[in-house]
């Protein structure tokens, strides 16, 4: 096959049109390429009757487009991918288009962005490498007939071709077929997540899992368009629920972005509810951001806290169409907006480092950790194979570093970990030490998290967060139902609260200390307080000229410094139990006792695990705040009525009557 053609006449470059594409320079060596203009003639021949599936000088199609199908199907065959190039002449003008170009989908070269600080840019990396391959064919006119000659073809590609199996991941065979789309558009309506599409149209089509003519991604395209198109609706719904909820709740709080297609991006809300839970329980959140709400293809962030009842609480919803900085940034302070600008002292969440980013930059005051229950879900993937028959072990190990008194002692445990189980290259090793005061134990002793990193409670707050998460739907049916969940957990929770309330409370150690505890803190507050209680009979305290040292009665060496102002009524102890739960150490507790302390000093006494009637009754000013004052009151009453009732059993059933 000739290796050569000619020059394109002055004449034919003045009528070349090039597409309006800045990467489709000129980029072809057409002195490499086959040219039909120094080809024997014996090579031009018809396409019909050949068997020869490549293409070649001379062959004829009927139209251009069937000249491109063809070259599209020998380029799948091959491992590559086409697309237009350039055509020479133009319609409507002399002879009308004479040639057209067909490329390698990595043909040319990307052209430098330019910055723009006012337009973000996306940076996204190219395919194209300058690949020489090509199909050239040229219009020809006999007797009045139209036929497309190929007159140039090169097939010297300057990259790797794809085998069958990778071929089809190309955006170019990526295609949903009109009846797919329309299936795949009932299914996205009826709430069906898009894994489940997937495996629900490879059943259809009796493929094997992965084998469909498009992707996961392309299929939430899909969705995105068809959302674009009519993005009426869901900002007229939206609307219309914000007013709906707000008619019922006028404290509601809600706030939202559109993007340029004029549909929702990100959305924000909280109920009055909340907000007034928050005002006393928002010290410690939890902002979970691993739930996607599916038929919406929005990630889902709740904020959830603990109420003086061991109980959890919702404080405020948001959903994104991205998971980055940004969107992050823009949930945190729509959130803080909502609680009047009060930052949580301590907040919880996966290991995101977008979202700890966030944090850092919206509440630089606030401590962040991480949830140590979702760090170990992910153990089983990370370990389990490397370690083997020793991961159980090495998972007791981990407990062991994780709940260790001192810093110093962490980190000289973890590297003995290490070199013990040869874990010395293990990437999520490395990573796990390069964020430890995170999540160790050690590290977050001495900030208050209200028991949230307790094993049981992150399965009862991730429990609580699974109902909401149940109720995935379309987005304005999911915030009603939503707002009708948070009302019901709130009328279960006064439920759980009275019945808490009315359980007659067994005292264990008959000290006045516990008695005086038992009329202030509620029910589970009390029971932790209790615990430490009943551990101060096994140790020992010794006066020290600095404080006091306290061990167990078993233990000869170390034990736990406890610093103490009678003046002042101040206690403090190395084990920083308080600043962690808001729970007193059975060492200081120790002390107090052996000081003479019938009563537990008052600001041990948190607030926030107090019980109803002993909590601040602020409520949120408002048009209605007189109707809430006298429900606030209603409550302190009924409050007061159930913990008199709950002292003896004749006080009971006058109560009851």
């Amino acid at each position: 096959m000739a290796t050569s053609i000619c020059l394109l006449s002055q004449e034919d470059r003045s009528s070349m049109v090039f597409y309006e594409d800045p990467s489709d320079e000129r980029s072809l060596s057409l002195d490499e390429a086959s040219s039909a203009d120094d080809s024997p003639e014996e090579t031009r021949h018809s396409l019909e009757g050949a068997a020869d599936p490549v293409p070649h000088i001379g062959q004829r199609f009927a139209t251009h487009d069937a000249a491109y199908d063809f070259y599209t199907e020998f380029a799948r065959r091959s491992g590559f991918s086409i697309r237009r190039h350039r055509t020479e002449g133009k319609d409507g003008v002399g002879k009308g288009v004479i040639r057209r170009y067909f490329v390698c989908h990595r043909a040319g070269r990307t052209p430098n962005k330019v910055n723009n600080d006012q337009k973000p840019q996306r940076n996204r990396k190219s395919w194209r490498c300058g690949c020489q391959a090509y199909l050239r064919i040229s219009k020809k006119v006999e007797v009045g007939v139209t036929e497309w000659h190929v007159t140039g073809f090169a097939n010297h590609h300057n990259h790797r071709l794809l085998e069958a199996n990778q071929v089809r991941f190309l955006p170019a065979y990526r295609t949903i077929s009109d009846a797919d789309k329309s299936r795949i558009l009932m299914y996205a309506k009826a709430e069906i997540s898009v894994l489940q599409m997937m495996r629900l149209m490879e059943l259809e089509k009796c493929v094997e899992p992965g084998n469909l003519p498009y992707t996961e991604k392309d299929i939430r395209n899909l969705i995105q368009s068809f959302r674009k198109a009519y993005p009426e609706e869901e900002t007229v719904n939206l609307s219309s629920m914000c007013r709906n909820i707000k008619e019922r709740d006028p404290n509601f709080r809600f706030e939202y972005t559109l993007d340029f297609n004029n549909q929702v991006e990100n959305i924000a809300w909280s109920f009055s509810s909340s907000v007034q839970a928050y005002e006393v329980f928002g010290d410690a959140v939890v902002l979970d951001t691993t739930h996607r709400l599916a038929a919406f293809d929005m990630s889902l962030g709740i904020w959830v806290g603990i109420n003086n009842y061991g109980m959890p609480c919702f404080f405020g919803c948001a959903l994104l169409q991205e998971e980055d900085v940004k969107s992050f940034s823009w949930a945190i302070k729509a959130f803080l907006g909502f609680m009047n600008g009060k930052a949580p002292k301590t907040i919880l969440t996966d290991q995101d480092m977008r979202l700890k980013e966030a944090i850092a930059m919206e509440m630089p005051t606030s401590k962040h950790a991480l949830c140590i229950w979702l760090i170990m879900a992910k153990f089983p993937s990370w370990f389990n194979a490397v370690l083997g028959e020793r991961y159980t072990e090495w998972k007791a190990e981990f407990f062991r570093l994780y709940n260790m008194g001192s810093v110093e002692d962490f980190e000289y445990g973890w590297r003995e970990m290490v070199n013990s189980y040869a874990l010395h290259g293990n990437k999520h090793i490395a990573n796990l030490f390069y964020l430890r005061s995170l999540w160790a134990l050690p590290y977050l002793r001495s900030h208050f998290f209200a028991g949230l990193i307790a094993t049981g409670q992150s399965k009862l707050i991730n429990s609580f967060i699974q109902q909401f998460v149940s109720t995935q739907t379309r987005l304005p049916s999911f915030l009603e139902q939503l707002a009708d969940a948070v009302e019901f957990k709130d009328q279960a929770g006064e439920q759980q609260t009275m019945l808490q309330n009315v359980q007659n409370i067994s005292l264990k150690t008959g000290a006045p200390m516990e008695s005086h505890a038992s009329t202030i803190l509620t029910p589970y507050a009390f029971s932790k307080l209790q615990a430490q209680m009943v551990l101060v009979a096994h140790y020992a305290s010794y006066q020290m000229k600095d404080g006091f040292l306290v061990r167990h009665h078993a233990v000869h060496e170390g034990g736990h410094r406890v610093y103490f102002v009678p003046g002042e009524g101040l206690i403090s102890c190395s084990c920083h139990l308080f600043e962690f739960t808001g729970t007193l150490c059975c060492h200081a507790l120790r002390v107090l006792s052996t000081e003479n302390c019938f009563q537990i000093p008052d600001r041990y006494l948190p607030l926030r695990w107090r019980r109803v009637n002993s909590l601040p009754s602020k409520t949120i000013p408002s048009a209605h705040s007189g109707h809430m004052e006298k429900v606030q009151a209603l409550r302190n009453m009924l409050a007061n009525l159930v913990a008199e009732s709950a002292k003896s059993r004749a006080r009971l059933d006058i109560a009851s009557q």
